[in-house]
């Protein structure tokens, strides 16, 4: 009997009309990623009736929900989609804000070496992290909340599926850095954290969610550079307003990230050892007046 293995595990997905119905004779894009952690969990239902042989008499399963995360390494056209479900804005012109567009999606998982696919509906995009650091690609992940799953040994009726973009994944070494409107060549370390506080919102009668609501749109990160001078770490005693914005490129594409408002909430300025020191300062991203948004992602090329 064949197992499965990770080498064989690859995850396909399609926008739904409807929240929790796949289309009908979809069409699939491939989702590029690294791992998956989706799963389908239920809470435990036991019962509480007392028995003088002190046993446990009876347990159901109770609401059903989808959730995890599907980390990836950062490339050019392979995660639009999501970007724009993640910020709840459409791509105008190339450029995405933050908006209240609520979209969800059907990802399959595909086993292929035991053919078997996992199915999961109503999908929504609540978080994303992006990470920058040197000497690396640049990573991040997607975090869903989901209505359900099924399992199945064939593919969707009618169903077509579509190769998986080819674009080079952008590495920490190409592309420029901004901090408080000023190119810098200091900076150690980017991450970034957008949580839409994602919940599924349960019913009688059903032990699947009817609709997930999102929250507000919570932009967060840390800066971490080399401690060159007071002047960053000032901008948090003071509580003096700055902006970071950061462009990627691969040599043909590029993606920006702009976040024009924010405030620092921390400034750790650790020494353990002998060497370089670095001063860590976390973020608070805010409505920016101008941009309307508390990011905004541009897309291009060279």
């Amino acid at each position: 009997m064949a197992c499965a293995t990770g080498s064989r595990h690859e995850i396909n997905y399609i926008a739904e009309a409807t929240f929790g119905e796949t289309p009908a004779t979809p069409v699939f894009k491939s989702f590029r990623n690294t791992g998956s952690t989706l799963e389908l969990s239920k809470t435990s239902l036991v019962s509480g009736e007392l028995r003088a042989d002190r046993q446990i008499s009876d347990f159901r399963g109770g609401n059903k929900q989808i959730g995890g995360d599907v980390p990836f390494e950062l490339s050019a056209d392979s995660f639009d989609d999501f970007l724009e479900a993640v910020c709840g804005g459409t791509w105008q012109t190339d450029v995405l804000k933050a908006g209240t567009t609520a979209r969800s999606f059907t990802l399959e998982r595909k086993f292929a070496d035991i053919t078997q696919y996992l199915r999961y509906t109503g999908v929504v995009a609540n978080t994303f992290s992006l990470s920058v650091q040197p000497d690396a690609m640049v990573t991040g992940s997607f975090g869903f909340v989901g209505k359900g799953m099924t399992v199945d040994q064939v593919i969707v009726t009618g169903a077509t599926y579509g190769a998986a973009t080819v674009t080079t994944p952008f590495d920490s070494f190409s592309g420029t850095i901004s901090e408080g409107g000023v190119a810098t060549a200091i900076v150690t370390g980017i991450d970034l954290s957008l949580d839409n506080g994602a919940s599924a919102s349960f019913v009688i009668g059903s032990a699947e969610t009817p609709c997930i609501t999102l929250d507000r749109s919570n932009l967060t990160g840390t800066l971490t550079a080399q401690f060159q001078s007071e002047a960053m770490l000032e901008k948090f005693i003071n509580e003096t307003e700055s902006s970071l914005e950061f462009e990627l490129d691969d040599g043909v594409n590029t993606l920006a990230f702009n976040i024009p408002r924010i405030k620092y909430t921390g400034g750790s300025v650790p020494v353990s050892d002998g060497g370089l020191v670095s001063i860590s300062l976390p973020f608070q991203a805010l409505l920016d007046a101008t941009a309307a948004s508390n990011i905004v992602i541009t897309r291009g090329t060279i």
